[in-house]
């Protein structure tokens, strides 16, 4: 069956996790601010792209199916929610918090089939196991702008923490941000 993909998510992350299932997608992000709906409903996010493809003519009647992505991804340290990180102050305190314990990382994926209407839905829990995370290496990562782009502050695939974790419990596309084998099921029953 042919059908194209639309990744909803301007992750850096999630687009280089669907390029190694073997897809090829067009990106289209919301431009709101995830943090106001999130306790709400996540069918939102991509209400809002969805309504951004039909301002743009984007939505025309074609043969070929068309899926949305989106994606979300929450930390939860300390019974906490961990969101992106609002300064580098924030960064430091959640990395900090990390160090020498753990954390829950909680990704929700929905599939979207924008020619039938049918969404497919679900998430994946890991958890992260740190080893103590030395001070100077807490500053090294703060200072990198990447801190502040991502949930809970932290990319596991960054060289600089990848030797303090000491264990990973579920797998590291989930951490990432885009469980692959949850997002290839979704694929399909949405189909």
């Amino acid at each position: 069956m042919s059908f194209q993909i639309i990744l909803g998510s301007a992750s850096m992350a999630r687009r280089q996790l669907l390029k190694e299932m073997g897809y090829e997608f067009s990106l289209m992000t919301a431009d709101i601010d995830e943090r106001s709906i999130r306790k709400e409903k996540p069918e939102e996010l991509a209400d809002a792209i969805i309504s951004r493809l039909k301002s743009r003519g984007q939505l025309e009647e074609s043969t070929e199916e068309k899926l949305l992505i989106t994606a979300d991804t929450v930390v939860v340290s300390k019974g906490m929610i961990r969101e992106k990180p609002s300064s580098k102050e924030e960064a430091r305190d959640f990395i900090k918090g990390y160090s020498g314990s753990q954390a829950a990382v909680v990704g929700s994926v929905l599939v979207t089939n924008l020619k039938t209407g049918k969404r497919k839905g679900g998430w994946e829990r890991a958890e992260v196991y740190f080893h103590d995370i030395p001070d100077e290496v807490i500053d090294t990562l703060v200072e990198e702008a990447i801190t502040l782009n991502v949930a809970g502050g932290l990319t596991l695939e960054n060289p600089l923490i990848l030797r303090f974790v000491e264990a990973v419990i579920g797998t590291g596309d989930a951490v990432m941000g885009l469980p692959k084998a949850l997002t290839e099921r979704l694929i399909q029953e949405a189909l």
